[in-house]
């Protein structure tokens, strides 16, 4: 077996070349004087209604586009302010239709000006296509029109091709409303937001502030009467409402108990990981490996079944291999620091998400936790659960990673979505598979958003075949769940951060790339993510004797954030290798922006490079040549599913086929890896934000060629350090160790 080699080096970043050039429309296509009227008829309808109420001092307009919609085809003139591009007055995104009428719809506020603005330029607009172009103008007219020095009619040309373009991608405009939220309970609402502050909203719909437990400016949790009063009154203003959690799915036990007396050291300087769980009960025979901190309120009893569940989840963190020796990984034992945040019937997300954000903050040297709870509903379809958007904006914030359990399926019907907060993006999600390496009878689905590749992984939870040993406060138990497969997980990741010293970026990279091998295990049912994780750790720290296998990281400083410097062996007729790459990042997210809800997409751009007319470029192993100076057609929706645009985790991977030749070494005879960033908004989130790419190169003909590597590596100027479990065991007890000084 190789080691994994982890290369420091040199990243040269540039700023975005190219400048966007007019407005045009796509090739072959054309609009209507009629189209034109009809959306400048919906605005008038629209200003007319705000007009009338006017307790928003404002208007919230939804653009339904004709698809999914690329940033760059969004509306550039229409609903936009003097100086200020139509993205910033953006409050909600969502999609809407089946098949090949899925479409996005952006929901905007904006002032009443901008509205009746907008309706001239449309009138005008749709009078100058009747008289100048019959009704219908092509976009071989509007590439003559910004060819041209003069100006159409009395519009400026730049405004008229857009006003034009704008016309073209948009369906239509509407004032939504939610459906109504089905709940006898309480229930998460998050409001539009808008120069309206969230007090007056409800006294505009007679509820008492008092009587509203606020999670932050725009989202509330209402009761059922509450709900109803706002949804008469004002339904324009829901943006999102989530039932409140109260009954669980967090847990699958088999009911039997075995008594088996274990022994167990005392601890010294392991690595302590977080779980946010149910309680603990300090008679277990690792207690002392726990610290536990009930953070419920003191009046709240705690009876015996609410310290079962996470008493099991940390016996496998601290233990597990111990008593399921199947599953030995070879990582050690941990300390865990338990918080107590539910009993066993359930809890609600309110609860959560006043406690999470201060747990992390007060526990900033815990680097990795564990989160081992979830709904028994699906997530929904447009938007982040609260919980989980929590949980994203703490990663993102703290340098921190969770592993989270994918929920399990308790329902009679098959292909359940998975619960909150298993749609948190940030975090490294795990579904459950039998010992046999199927997806578990329990087995939960994705996508998250309708596009976002969740769960991320899947690893053993048992099932009917075998289940999983844990200790509870009544000994030793058989269960199954995800609840019992994600800490196996935890335990990996802390050991790769912890013990190796990688960043929580690279950690996940490897993670999910030694998930997905050479042969993705789950491609479109979104039951086992990117496939199963390798029970010995040494199997994720390693290679075969054919691959290579090195680790690179770095910061967004520009646009784009590159390397030309990869020096890959040859043989005499090129390059002997297959290549993968795997691309981990943690962005900031948005939970008000629905379904566009991450900020920041790094597009990896990996494979030889080749010069032509006295340019270097990338010839990826992927063919995606996104961002690239050249003519491509792309729709948006096919740039997600080919190349996972804006989604935070980048697989990329050739095919392994047994008869094959080396590639072709262009004149430079080197490869390159470039991260190209794009952002949802002018607020560059992206700046500074840290990446961790995995690569891994097989070679053809079975030849180990890591040694040509790492000296070929050197000579580029390029620091190759080993990833040595033993060595970076010795170095962090020596970092551990307790110094007394006389």
């Amino acid at each position: 077996m190789n080691k994994i080699l982890q290369l420091k080096g040199h990243f040269d970043s540039n700023p975005n070349g190219t400048r966007p050039g007019p407005a045009k429309l796509p090739p072959n296509t054309e609009v209507s004087s009629e189209h034109i009227d009809m959306l400048a008829g919906r605005l008038e309808s629209i200003l007319a209604t705000w007009e009338k109420d006017t307790r928003l001092d404002g208007a919230l307009v939804s653009v339904h586009y004709r698809d999914i919609i690329a940033k760059s085809n969004r509306l550039k003139i229409i609903l936009g302010e003097v100086s200020k591009s139509p993205n910033e007055s953006i409050r909600g995104a969502k999609f809407v239709g089946e098949g090949k009428e899925r479409h996005h719809v952006f929901t905007h506020y904006v002032p009443l000006i901008v509205l009746e603005n907008s309706i001239v330029i449309l009138r005008k607009c749709a009078g100058l296509v009747r008289e100048l172009y019959n009704g219908k103008i092509t976009a071989r007219d509007i590439d003559i029109i910004n060819s041209k020095k003069s100006d159409v009619g009395d519009m400026k040309k730049s405004n008229f091709s857009k006003a034009i373009v704008d016309a073209y991608y948009v369906r239509t405009f509407d004032i939504d409303k939610p459906d109504r939220i089905d709940s006898e309970k309480e229930a998460v609402i998050t409001l539009y937001r808008t120069k309206v502050r969230t007090r007056e909203i409800l006294e505009y719909v007679d509820i008492d502030i008092n009587d509203v437990r606020v999670i932050d400016d725009y989202t509330l949790l209402l009761d059922k009467r509450q709900i109803e009063l706002l949804y008469n009154s004002m339904p324009y203003l829901i943006a999102m409402g989530v039932t409140d959690w109260s009954n669980i799915d967090y847990t699958r036990y088999t009911g039997q108990v075995i008594e088996n007396k274990i022994e167990i050291p005392k601890p010294s300087n392991e690595p302590i990981v977080g779980v946010i769980d149910t309680h603990f009960d300090e008679s277990v025979y690792f207690s002392e490996w726990v610290e536990y901190k009930n953070c419920l309120d003191d009046i709240i009893e705690i009876k015996p079944e609410d310290r079962e569940h996470g008493t099991a989840v940390a016996s496998i963190i601290v233990d597990g291999p111990t008593f399921n020796p199947g599953l030995q990984d070879n990582c050690g034992r941990f300390r865990v620091k338990l918080f107590g945040v539910s009993k066993a019937e359930g809890f609600s997300a309110f609860g959560i998400l006043r406690n999470i954000r201060e747990i992390v903050a007060k526990n900033r040297d815990i680097k990795v936790w564990n989160l081992s709870l979830g709904s028994n509903m699906e997530i929904e379809e447009n938007f982040i659960s609260p919980a989980a958007a929590e949980l994203d904006r703490i990663q993102y914030e703290y340098d921190v990673i969770f592993v989270v359990a994918g929920t399990n399926n308790e329902q009679s019907r098959e292909k359940i979505k998975i619960g909150s907060p298993a749609d948190s993006l940030n975090s490294i999600v795990v579904n459950a598979v039998s010992f046999s390496g199927k997806p578990a009878s329990y087995t939960r689905v994705g996508p998250v958003l309708d596009f976002f590749y969740k769960p991320d992984i899947c690893y053993y939870g048992g099932d009917s075949d075998e289940a999983i040993r844990v200790c509870t406060p009544l000994g030793e138990k058989l269960v199954t769940g995800t609840s019992f497969a994600a800490p196996w997980i935890t335990r990996k990741v802390a050991y790769l951060i912890y013990v190796m010293g990688l960043s929580r970026e690279i950690a996940k990279a490897l993670i999910i790339d030694a998930a997905a091998g050479w042969n993705r295990q789950d491609i479109s049912s979104y039951e086992m993510g990117y496939g199963i994780v390798p029970i010995k750790i040494e199997d994720i720290l390693s290679s075969k004797d054919n691959e290579i296998k090195f680790l690179l990281s770095g910061t967004i400083d520009d646009f784009e954030t590159y390397t030309y410097n990869i020096p890959v062996p040859q043989d005499e007729k090129g390059f002997p290798f297959f290549a993968k790459a795997t691309l981990a990042y943690f962005p900031m997210c948005d939970r008000n922006q629905g379904v566009d809800y991450t900020s920041t997409e790094m597009d990896i751009h990996f494979g030889r490079l080749k010069e032509k007319d006295g340019k270097t470029s990338i010839y990826p192993i992927n063919n995606n040549y996104q961002s690239e100076n050249m003519l491509i057609k792309l729709y948006e929706s096919n740039a997600r599913k080919l190349y996972r645009k804006w989604d935070n985790v980048k697989h990329i991977s050739e095919e392994l086929k047994e008869r094959s030749k080396s590639r072709t070494a262009f004149d430079s005879a080197m490869w390159g890896l470039s991260i190209k960033t794009k952002e949802r908004t002018s607020v560059k989130e992206g700046i500074g934000l840290q990446f961790g790419v995995v690569v891994t190169l097989y070679e053809m003909h079975g030849v180990n060629r890591i040694n040509e590597f790492k000296k070929l590596c050197m000579m580029r100027n390029w620091l190759v350090n080993t990833v040595d479990i033993d060595n970076r065991i010795d170095v962090y007890n020596m970092a551990e160790e307790e110094i007394e000084l006389e």
